[in-house]
């Protein structure tokens, strides 16, 4: 007989790579995994949703920003060991976005900034880094 294995959860994560005047917004992630480290907005696609949908959502919900039109970005395979937990994540590229971003969910971040790609801050959470490690570069 085979012992039970740990659960371990695969999931689906949507980024959203908001872009304006050749610079990317990243919030620092604070009071959950991945605490210190900076990431695009974004977050679990749920059940039902589309690709767009999530990430209007979770857009409005972290910063108050309204999603314009959207391109579709590569995606990240991430395992994250310390938690049991995979993600997928697909990201997509926001050129006009509307408003300014506001830090709504405080308790989840320190706050949003604009970020050169060529100079990001560290430690970057690490969906963010496997695709900077890709070599992708948002046009």
């Amino acid at each position: 007989m085979n012992a039970p294995r740990a659960s371990r959860t695969i999931g689906v994560g949507v980024g959203v790579l908001v872009l304006r005047d050749g610079k990317v917004l990243l919030g620092k992630r604070k009071g959950s995994y991945g605490a210190g480290t900076w990431s695009a907005p974004g977050g679990r696609l749920e059940y039902g949703e589309s690709i767009e949908q999530c990430a209007a959502r979770e857009l409005r919900e972290e910063t108050s920003l309204e999603l314009g039109p959207i391109q579709p970005g590569p995606y990240t395979n991430d395992v994250f060991s310390e938690v049991s937990e995979q993600y997928i994540t697909v990201f997509v590229v926001a050129h006009q976005s509307r408003g300014e971003p506001v830090n709504v969910e405080a308790h989840k971040c320190e706050g949003w900034q604009w970020f050169a790609w060529n100079e990001l801050p560290s430690p970057l959470f690490p969906p963010v880094q496997s695709l900077v490690a890709s070599g992708f570069v948002p046009q």
